[in-house]
C-alpha cells in the first residue's frame, strides 16, 4: 500500500509560519538586549563612563572618575560621579578635580546624546560640583592648544548651578571656599548668580561676597558684579563695598575686562585707627601668564583727614609682587599732615606727583615718591606703615618723618627766621623700590 503524501504547505500558510518564527525570534533577541541593558544599566560605572567618554572627545579633553557612581532613573535622570579628574590629553596636571559631580539630565538630552547627536538640544536640568579645583595654568594650555574658532557651546541649565568648597589656583595665589549659586543658564539669556570665597596672597586673604550678572554667557558679554570684600593683612584691615564692571575679553593678550572700572568705599583699620576714602579704577583689566596687570590705568581717591584728594594715571601689575606708577595731581595738603612753613604752606597751588611702588600686595615694601608745589621739590623713599605709624604719633613722637629722600625749595621762613637757596636731606635707611 502506497504511503499518503503530507500535505504541502499553501504559501499563505508557509509566510505565517516565517513570521511567526521571525516575531519569536525578534522577541527572544529584543528579550536579550532587554536583560543584557538591565545588567548594564546596574553598572553606574559604565553608563558614567559613557557620558564622561562621549563629553571628553568633545572637548579633547580626558575625563575620568574613580570613585563610585550612581544614577536614578525616576523622573528626570540624574547622575552622580565621584572623584573626577579632567586633563588634557598628555598633560601631568589635571585642569579640573571633583569630589563630586551631579547631573540632572532630561530624557530627550539622553536620546540625543545615546544617538551619537545632540546637536539641537544640550538642556540639562541640573549641575553640583563638591570640591572642585581648577588650576588655571592647565586651563590656559587647553585653551591654547585648541583649534582657532573652536567653539564651546553653553548648555541650558534649567534648575541652575551649585557649586561648594571650590578652588581656583593661580600662581602664587589661589581663591579658595568658593561658592556659586547660579538658578538658571540659557545660551542667549542674561543670568545672575552669587559668588563667594577668599582670595588667598601669602598672608594676606580677601574675603568677598558678591551679586555677579552677565548680559550673556560669552565670551564678549557685559559683566557686572557688586557685594562686599575684606583686605585681611597681620597688620591691617580693609573693609571694602564696592561695584565693578567690564565687558569680557579674551585674546593673545590673555583673558579680562574691556572698560574695566571698579568703584569701592572703603576703611582702612589699624592700630585703633580708622580712615575712611573712596576710591575708582579703570583701564583694560588682563590675566596672563600668572600676571595680572591693568595698562594704562586711571585712579581717583578721596578722603578725608589723612587721605589725600588725587587724581592719576599710570599702570598696574601683580604677579609674584605688586608693581604700581601713579602719575597724578594732590590738589590740596590734608589737613591731617604736617603744616608746611611758609611760604610753600601758603600756597594754594595743585601739588603734581610721581609715585612708585614694587613689593608685597599689604603695600609693605618700599615706595618712591616725587612732590612738587611751585619751585619746591620734594624726592623720598618710606615704607607706608612705618609713614602711617608716624603720623599716628605725630603729637607725641618725632617732627621727623621716618624717610630717605631731600626736599629743596628757594625760600622757607622758620621760627621768624628767612631761609634760602633750602636744601634737606632726609635719612633713615629706606630701601629703593
Amino acid at each position: 500500500m502506497a504511503a499518503t503524501p503530507e500535505p504541502t504547505e499553501s504559501p499563505r500558510q508557509e509566510r505565517r509560519r516565517w513570521r511567526r518564527t521571525i516575531a519569536k525570534g525578534a522577541g527572544a533577541a529584543l528579550l536579550l538586549m532587554f536583560a543584557l541593558s538591565l545588567h548594564w544599566m546596574t553598572r553606574p560605572s559604565q553608563v558614567a563612563g559613557l557620558i564622561l567618554d562621549r563629553v571628553g572627545a568633545a572637548l579633547g579633553l580626558e575625563i575620568t572618575s574613580s570613585g563610585a557612581s550612581e544614577y536614578n532613573l525616576r523622573g528626570t535622570p540624574g547622575l552622580v560621579v565621584r572623584g573626577l579628574v579632567v586633563r588634557q590629553p598628555g598633560a601631568g596636571t589635571p585642569l579640573l578635580t571633583a569630589g563630586r559631580v551631579y547631573l540632572s539630565v532630561p530624557w530627550t538630552t539622553l536620546r540625543a546624546v545615546g544617538s551619537g547627536g545632540g546637536a539641537a538640544d544640550l538642556t540639562v536640568r541640573r549641575v553640583e560640583l563638591d570640591a572642585p579645583r581648577l588650576d588655571l595654568a592647565a586651563l590656559q594650555r587647553w585653551q591654547d592648544a585648541r583649534p582657532p574658532g573652536g567653539e564651546i557651546r553653553i548648555p541650558t541649565l534649567t534648575d541652575g548651578l551649585r557649586i561648594a568648597r571650590g578652588e581656583v589656583v593661580g600662581e602664587g595665589w589661589s581663591i579658595d571656599r568658593l561658592g556659586v549659586e547660579l538658578p538658571s543658564l540659557a545660551p542667549d539669556a542674561k543670568l545672575a548668580a552669587r559668588v563667594g570665597g577668599r582670595f588667598v596672597n601669602g598672608e594676606t586673604t580677601v574675603p568677598l561676597d558678591l551679586q555677579v550678572a552677565l548680559t550673556r554667557p560669552s565670551l564678549d558679554a557685559g559683566l557686572g558684579a557688586a557685594g562686599i570684600a575684606t583686605v585681611v593683612t597681620p597688620e591691617w584691615r580693609m573693609p571694602m563695598r564696592l561695584r565693578l564692571s567690564g565687558r569680557l575679553h579674551d585674546g593673545d593678550d590673555g583673558f579680562g575686562l574691556d572698560d574695566f572700572r571698579l568703584g569701592a568705599e572703603a576703611r582702612h583699620l589699624g592700630d585703633g585707627q580708622e580712615l575712611p576714602f573712596v576710591y575708582g579704577l579703570a583701564g583694560p583689566l588682563r590675566y596672563h601668564d600668572g600676571r595680572f596687570a591693568i595698562a594704562p590705568l586711571g585712579a581717583v581717591l578721596r578722603g578725608d583727614g589723612l587721605i589725600p584728594d588725587f587724581n592719576a594715571h599710570g599702570r598696574l601689575s601683580w604677579q609674584h609682587l605688586l608693581a604700581l606708577r601713579l602719575d597724578g595731581v594732590i590738589q590740596q595738603w590734608p589737613s591731617a599732615w604736617p603744616t608746611l612753613p611758609p611760604p610753600v604752606g601758603q600756597s594754594d597751588s595743585p601739588l603734581p606727583f610721581v609715585l612708585d611702588y614694587r613689593g608685597a600686595a599689604n603695600l609693605s615694601g618700599a615706595t618712591a615718591l616725587r612732590l612738587r608745589r611751585d619751585a619746591t621739590r620734594f624726592d623720598a623713599r618710606f615704607h607706608l606703615p612705618r609713614i602711617l605709624d608716624w603720623l599716628d604719633q605725630l603729637a607725641t613722637g618725632t617732627p621727623l618723618p621716618p624717610l630717605d629722600g631731600s626736599l629743596v625749595t628757594p625760600r622757607l621762613e622758620i621760627s621768624g627766621a628767612t631761609l634760602e637757596g633750602v636744601e634737606i636731606e632726609f635719612d633713615d635707611g629706606v630701601d629703593a623700590p
